[in-house]
């Protein structure tokens, strides 16, 4: 997966969207807004958490921390992070690359209401220096994410 299957979805689903590839590093949201330009809130960082026996995709903007009140009233279970080996086993994309774009089938992905502040945000696109400028609603009907409200 990763970057190839990123190119591939957007070749397939919206090639109109173009997936930006830098010599630096976005790996981290600082990285990442730096890079482009842009405030930190505007990155759409991609959480890989365990729910339960599944692992979910939560994309929220990237100054965005979880409520845990809110995440357990939502999905009746506490956040957990997968740990750094399990993101690649269960995303097919490397931590700092890891996006909604590309990824299993079986993989539910969620968007949090805060990327709503934007008319267009930054997820990565599968690489530690890719992302693709894109709509947030555009976003979610890409992925058929589900919108939730589990942050801060």
């Amino acid at each position: 997966m990763s970057l190839e299957s990123v190119k591939a979805f957007f070749a397939e689903k919206a090639p109109d969207v173009q997936v930006i590839e830098l010599e630096t590093s976005t790996a981290t949201v600082t990285e990442a807004a730096n890079a482009h330009n842009v405030e930190p809130a505007q990155i759409a960082k991609t959480l890989s958490l365990k729910l339960g026996q599944d692992v979910i995709l939560l994309v929220a903007r990237g100054d965005a921390r979880l409520d845990n009140r809110k995440f357990k009233d939502q999905f009746q279970n506490k956040p957990r992070m997968l740990d750094f080996d399990s993101v690649l086993e269960a995303t097919g994309h490397p931590v700092g690359g890891v996006c909604p774009f590309g990824v299993a089938d079986h993989l539910k992905i969620y968007c949090d209401i805060s990327l709503q502040a934007f008319d267009e945000v930054l997820p990565a696109a599968g690489a530690v220096n890719s992302a693709v400028r894109i709509n947030p609603h555009r976003l979610a009907e890409l992925t058929n994410a589900i919108w939730v409200d589990v942050c801060q």
